[in-house]
């Protein structure tokens, strides 16, 4: 009888960091750029592969999509003399590496936008070791956004898709909305960007309400890609409970700009205008929902009705 030794069966620690997580390169044909990473593992010694493939906008909510196969004008390199791109390297728990990636844009390229994501990923495991232990499988990335332009200038073509409050009773063709006071109130806001080129908004939205009250809400400033959309965000904003119970709740469904929190009465006016930097055009939305104290009247009526009720009673208990 042979008798095989056991392994003892260890789950391998996968943690990597790489910095910068983010890379916006604006650059005109013809030229290159080198560009110092750094990669951190903070878990078990672990064989490390790199590569760089594109990606696209997944939905608006700032999700990508990596492409399966490189693909575009843009050359990539390392200008490291002992690493390869797709070629495995060793890195030791708590080590560091610097990757040189070297970015070449080649001639007569037509203007554009080109999005990449330089992938550190460990190799898969042996198949001893697989026999020895569960090893697991970790990718990280860095996502460059390269614009192209001879002439300095980008395309900017912003268009607002959607600017408009969620839920509520809407009401007649003019689609009125309407809320309980005591309402946290849903606005959704998504920008369409159809030009060739990434832009970032820059602005505020407005709340004016009917007794001359305003309230300011900056626009966070993020990356729409090249003809996509994106949910932009605003703040302070409210916050959403979407416990175990309230998932289902019409405000947990969906994603939201701002989350409106307050007790509101009559009417009020939503406004917004946004720039996407200097000589930018100038977009502008709005929207308008009534507010009024449904519940709060509904509780006073039963309450009178209760009191009515039990005034009758003890009145027709005295009669006998």
């Amino acid at each position: 009888m042979i008798i095989l030794p056991l392994a003892t069966a260890q789950a391998q620690q996968v943690s990597l960091s790489i910095s910068p997580p983010l890379l916006e390169l604006f650059i005109k044909p013809g030229k290159s750029i080198m560009v110092a990473y750094k990669l951190d593992n903070l878990g078990d010694p672990a064989f490390i592969n790199l590569k760089v493939l594109p990606f696209e906008a997944k939905d608006n909510l700032g999700n990508i999509r990596i492409k399966p196969e490189f693909e575009g004008p843009v050359r990539f390199g390392l200008d490291n003399s002992d690493l390869q791109l797709e070629r495995s390297f060793f890195l030791k728990a708590g080590g560091s590496q610097q990757i040189l990636l070297r970015i070449r844009i080649p001639e007569n390229i037509t203007d554009g936008d080109f999005y990449y994501s330089l992938l550190a990923e460990t190799a898969p495991p042996t198949a001893s070791e697989d026999m020895a232990g569960a090893r697991a499988k970790a990718t990280i990335g860095s996502n460059i956004l390269i614009t192209i332009s001879n002439s300095g200038n980008i395309d900017v073509k912003p268009r607002i898709v959607l600017f408009s409050t969620r839920g509520g009773l809407t009401l007649g063709r003019d689609y009125l909305k309407i809320f309980d006071s005591s309402d946290k109130i849903p606005l959704v806001f998504v920008v369409e960007n159809k030009g060739k080129n990434m832009i970032k908004p820059e602005g505020q939205i407005t709340l004016k309400g009917n007794f001359g009250e305003t309230a300011k809400y900056d626009i966070i400033s993020r990356n729409i890609l090249a003809e996509s959309q994106r949910l932009l965000e605003a703040t302070p904003s409210s916050q959403i409970d979407c416990d175990d119970y309230r998932r289902t709740e019409q405000k947990c469904l969906f994603p939201t700009s701002l989350l409106l929190s307050g007790f509101f009465i009559g009417k009020y006016n939503l406004s917004t205008q946004i720039n996407f930097g200097e000589n930018s055009p100038m977009i502008f939305g709005s929207t308008s929902f009534f507010a009024f104290p449904f519940k709060i009247s509904a509780g006073i009526l039963i309450t009178v009705l209760i009191i009515m009720v039990i005034i009758k009673r003890n009145k027709n208990n005295k009669n006998d």
